[in-house]
């Protein structure tokens, strides 16, 4: 063995013992694209959240870079996408098509934030959208944690009083954390359903 082979095996034991006992490691997949950086903030937010669940590996990429093998790694599956036109964008509507309709994606969890300039852009309708699509594919769908958070995040960027006038994109702090339960929430069910035995 290797000088660089002992090393890597000795990170991963050292990476192991830090989850705690009884605690599954779930791979949680963030999947999203973004126009004008709005989404790619929420993703953040959805990814910092499903980090801080003990157990958790989590890969976030933009849907332009997402592979095959991302999906099939994946416990669970996030999606976001902004609002166009109260419908998904069509880089989303295209990845999800593109998902194996073999049974692959059978037991998967499956959670869905959005992006949109006003308060009754199309949010809901987005979201229900894209969970409708994962339980065609048989998945397993989770909203937020609380009501306000049924179908999951959403944040809104335009309409006051939660435009966004920063030079940079920005969203307002009350949709980062509702992005973040999101993630966490994804994370834990998918923690208890590899603690049962699931995938």
């Amino acid at each position: 063995m290797t000088w660089r082979a002992a090393r890597r095996l000795w990170t991963l034991a050292i990476l192991l013992s830090a989850i705690p006992e009884g605690v599954a490691c779930q791979h949680i997949l963030i999947v999203y694209y973004s126009g004008t950086g709005h989404t790619a903030l929420l993703a953040d937010a959805v990814a910092s959240g499903a980090r801080g669940i003990a157990g958790s590996d989590v890969r976030l990429l933009s849907v332009d870079s997402v592979s095959h093998n991302d999906v099939a790694w994946a416990d669970a599956l996030i999606v976001g996408s902004p609002v166009h036109l109260a419908n998904i964008s069509a880089p989303i509507v295209e990845f999800l098509d593109s998902l194996p309709f073999n049974g692959e994606m059978r037991d998967k969890i499956g959670a869905a934030f959005v992006t949109a300039g006003g308060i009754s852009a199309g949010e809901e309708t987005v979201q229900l959208a894209i969970l409708r699509a994962m339980l065609v594919y048989n998945m397993i769908v989770v909203g937020g944690p609380t009501w306000t958070e049924a179908f999951g995040a959403s944040a809104v960027t335009v309409e006051p009083p939660f435009a966004d006038t920063a030079a940079t994109a920005s969203i307002d702090s009350i949709f980062v954390a509702k992005g973040s339960r999101l993630g966490a929430r994804v994370a834990e069910v998918a923690n208890l359903l590899k603690g049962r035995g699931g995938r």
